[in-house]
């Protein structure tokens, strides 16, 4: 054991002689030379008792994961969409879902391996599985598989990672007996897949940097194209996987910062060697996990070939490319005189209007125009009916035949009340920026009027002059001499409208929500030659027009996900564990599940978290005031090995403060798993005693220079145990350290098991005595 006066060093100081010309090697370089020259005997270590470990830490994963999966039988909490998605994913039918498929993907592999046709679309928390035949146990087990395996793969991490066994058997526990990865991993959820991808990019990452030394040999590609693939997982099942290409892409930049130092020990490299390092790295991390991504999209479109719930999320043309699409099959080409309903494509409120008026001031004081009211209205009304007509009539134009099309100036009649639709500078009832919308007499809008009431209607994608269809001729009504489009919100408008949705003059023409289409054409006879339909071919699209369009559409619809729920959480009480999320409940047997962390669990590594930010804290001012409190290896262990699991943790967690959608407690997830590496890592920095004393490895390697090879042997045998002699060949006040820790963590994962696998049902007196935090549990009364 190295004294006192090794352990802590002053760096500098007034009475510091100046260093000479001729630069020392420093106690650590010296170090690094001694070991680099000493080679492990082979077969010393068999590293059983790891081997041993896995085994056992594998066994309760699948135990833990798989014990009474079946139960319950019934619908759970989102099993509605990702059980619906397997199952169209079967019929082929096309749906919509902001996230990747690579997830979904696995449910309907495991649904096509036990024959399953999709015939149960998951309307409803509580539908029974068992009356409508579906194989939920197979589809239930592949997450459960997934999760079970995570938890050997933390520990892999560990091991690799050269961390001492209890501190991997802790890290590993931390995710095996916590009851939130283990609830959510029993579900047809998707979090079982994303954390394990997540664990294994780590894992795989760790394995390739343990290679740096040899690169380009056969097992470096290996691990740095397997590290790509898992990453490509990450991101394929949900967006915030982008949070470890960040984790991943941070060490990997650091690295590459390292072999541009020209005073490296391995030797500087060239700017071509190092060239190839940056592109291999950047083919393997950036090149293969998009190739990969696209992939499964291609797989996800050259599934779902059937029109299905997806359409209205579409454009035209990428719908005409599914077969039995009502949209191109019903379309109907429009003509000048024809009535039409006009419907927005996102709030489905059609254009309406009615005798009634703007009110002369709204609440907040501004004036109307007193104008005639436009609004949207969700029913079928006659009031609803619009007729299109020519923008500058001429002699030349027929009442009938006249095709409407894309980029013509046109006219919209309210066929009601017999007046023409307009948009003036006056501002809206909710929106002072935007234009009102109202109608004007036939002789106004003939008359002064007549330019407010031109629009230009411009076909979302549509080409020149193309013909203006009903359903597939999704467009946007621009106002002429202002140049806003016709738009519509949710928010309903008070009473004088009767809660009806406003509609008004948009100046952000781009907006994607700016998007109508016509619904019907009443004025039309049912046996008119226009609605004869003829067989249509399913169009081709390129696969990338079809991938860049529907990314467009899922970011969008992710980043609208803002309305509230009443199990939705922030980010600043997921480490603290302040509520969870009720999953399910069965009133006659008061049987829940509540998903919920181990809470002993969370808190400690919580805690561990901020000792660690501390550590660090203490170490750079002990630096900045000249006082060394630890070696190098040390540090450098401490900074580069736990301080990746921490940036991790971060780069997981951290992102959720600047999101604006709704949020879960699942979330934390992946950021906890690095949480449980950070609490292994640093509670062996913690109990670690001082590495052997550089002297004595000085004397060792001096004597096998001087004495032959005996005491080279006695010192290669010494360095093949690398982990105990850093823990000073004495590990108890860890294995303590990590009894005490662990024996609160099983307590409370199984005082918390009924909330977790949903039975037993609980009396009064156990759900009050788990309200910890005041969780919002059912039966408590």
């Amino acid at each position: 054991m190295s004294t006192t006066s090794n352990s802590v060093r002053q760096r500098g100081g007034p009475n510091v002689k100046k260093a000479s010309s001729t630069v020392a090697p420093t106690r650590d370089a010296q170090l690094d030379g001694i070991l680099d020259t000493v080679k492990p005997a082979p077969g010393i270590s068999s590293e059983w008792d790891y081997k041993l470990a896995l085994g056992v830490i594998t066994t309760l994963a699948f135990v833990t994961r798989f014990w009474g999966i079946g139960h319950p039988n019934e619908v759970v909490f989102d099993e509605v969409h990702f059980g619906k998605f397997a199952s169209y994913y079967l019929q082929r039918t096309y749906f919509f879902d902001v996230h990747p498929p690579f997830g979904k993907l696995l449910f309907a592999l495991m649904g096509w391996f036990v024959g399953y046709d999709g015939h149960f679309l998951f309307d409803n928390i509580g539908d029974s599985y068992i009356d409508n035949k579906v194989p939920y146990v197979a589809f239930r087990a592949m997450p459960a598989l997934l999760g079970a395996l995570t938890v050997p793969t933390v520990f892999l991490i560990m091991w690799e990672s050269g961390y001492s066994l209890p501190a991997a058997v802790l890290a590993a526990c931390l995710v095996l007996f916590d009851n939130a990865h283990i609830g959510q991993t029993r579900l047809i959820l998707l979090d079982a897949t994303l954390v394990f991808a997540m664990s294994v990019s780590v894992l795989c990452y760790v394995r390739f940097y343990k290679l740096r030394h040899d690169p380009f040999g056969r097992k470096w590609w290996k691990w740095l194209l397997l590290t790509g693939v898992a990453l490509s997982c990450v991101i394929s099942t949900k967006y915030v996987g982008a949070f470890t290409f960040f984790s991943i892409g941070c060490a990997v930049v650091i690295d590459l910062w390292g072999l541009m130092d020209i005073n490296r020990r391995q030797g500087a490299l060239t700017l071509p060697e190092f060239g190839k390092h940056f592109a291999a790295r950047l083919f393997g991390l950036i090149v293969v996990p998009f190739f990969f991504y696209l992939f499964w999209f291609q797989v996800h479109f050259a599934i779902l070939t059937r029109s299905g719930p997806g359409d209205d999320f579409m454009s035209p043309e990428f719908q005409e490319t599914l077969s039995d699409n009502i949209m191109t099959m019903q379309s109907v080409g429009i003509d000048y005189y024809d009535t039409i309903a006009i419907k927005h494509k996102e709030t489905k409120n059609y254009l309406h209007s009615h005798y009634d008026k703007y009110p002369l001031r709204y609440d907040d004081g501004r004036v109307s125009s007193q104008g005639q009211q436009v609004t949207g209205y969700p029913f079928e009304d006659i009031n609803n009916h619009w007729q299109i007509l020519p923008g500058h009539v001429t002699p030349d134009d027929n009442k009938s035949g006249q095709h409407v099309r894309n980029g013509d100036l046109i006219k919209l009649r309210h066929v009601v009340t017999d007046s023409i639709l307009l948009s003036h500078d006056v501002a809206s009832p909710y929106y002072p920026t935007n234009q009102e919308f109202t109608t004007v007499s036939l002789a106004e809008a003939n008359g002064g009027r007549f330019n407010d009431t031109l629009f230009e209607l411009r076909i979302e994608q549509g080409k020149g002059k193309q013909e203006f269809k009903t359903m597939s001729g999704q467009f946007k009504l621009i106002h002429n001499p202002t140049k806003v489009a016709m738009w519509t919100h949710t928010t309903p408008l008070p009473d004088w409208a009767f809660k009806q949705a406003e509609i008004n003059g948009n100046k952000n023409v781009a907006q994607s929500s700016n998007i109508w289409f016509v619904d019907t054409i009443p004025s039309l006879p049912e046996d008119s030659d226009r609605r004869k339909k003829e067989p249509r071919k399913v169009k081709r699209v390129p696969f990338l027009k079809k991938y860049f369009e529907l990314q467009r559409a899922m970011f969008y619809h992710n980043n609208a996900l803002t309305s509230s729920h009443p199990y939705a959480s922030h980010p600043i009480q997921w480490p603290f564990l302040l509520r969870g999320v009720s999953f399910w409940t069965q009133n006659d047997t008061r049987r829940q599940i509540y998903f919920l962390g181990n809470p002993i669990g969370w808190w400690i590594a919580s805690s561990i978290l901020a000792v660690f930010a501390g550590i660090i804290g203490a170490d750079q001012l002990s630096l900045r005031r000249g006082v060394d409190a630890l070696d190098e290896r040390t540090r450098s262990r401490l900074y580069n090995s736990t301080g990746f699991f921490f940036l991790t943790w971060a780069a997981h967690y951290l992102p959720f403060y600047l999101m604006g959608r709704q949020l879960f407690l699942h979330h934390y997830l992946p950021a906890h798993l690095a949480s449980a590496l950070v609490t292994g890592a640093l509670l062996e920095f913690v109990f670690t005693v001082d590495p052997v004393a550089l002297e004595d490895l000085n004397t060792a390697a001096i004597t096998e220079t001087k004495g032959g090879k005996k005491k080279g042997a006695a010192v290669a045998s010494r360095r093949s145990l690398s982990v105990k002699e850093r823990m000073g060949g004495n590990m108890m006040g860890l294995w303590a350290a990590v009894g005490v820790v662990m024996a609160a963590v099983l307590w409370g994962w199984y005082f918390f098991l009924p909330l977790t696998y949903g039975k037993p049902g609980l009396d009064v007196a156990g759900v009050n005595a788990r309200k910890w935090l005041g969780y919002d549990l059912h039966f408590a009364k």
